[in-house]
């Protein structure tokens, strides 16, 4: 686990839309996208439609939509984390 994925999953034991975590973690835009996208493809974190609908999305438009989405970490993307102290 890289840092920055590490530093992300901090972020995301709550349900965090794209642009607090940005603003959390002081991160370059696109660097938070494509580290969001690889936490995805892991299964390390999903991705929401809003904070109070904690369904699973699958992000057909990720590319375009990312900004929109909100985030949480998965089971295995905590256990991942935790396992990294």
């Amino acid at each position: 686990m890289s840092d920055i994925e590490f530093d992300i999953l901090d972020e995301l034991y709550f349900v965090t839309s794209f642009s607090q975590l940005a603003l959390a973690l002081d991160m370059d835009e696109k660097m938070l996208k494509n580290s969001l996208e690889g936490l995805l493809k892991k299964g390390w974190a999903e991705c929401l439609t809003g904070p109070e609908d904690e369904t699973p999305v699958r992000p057909a438009h990720f590319e375009r939509e990312y900004r929109n989405y909100y985030y949480l970490a998965t089971k295995a993307g905590l256990l991942a984390h935790n396992s990294n102290f």
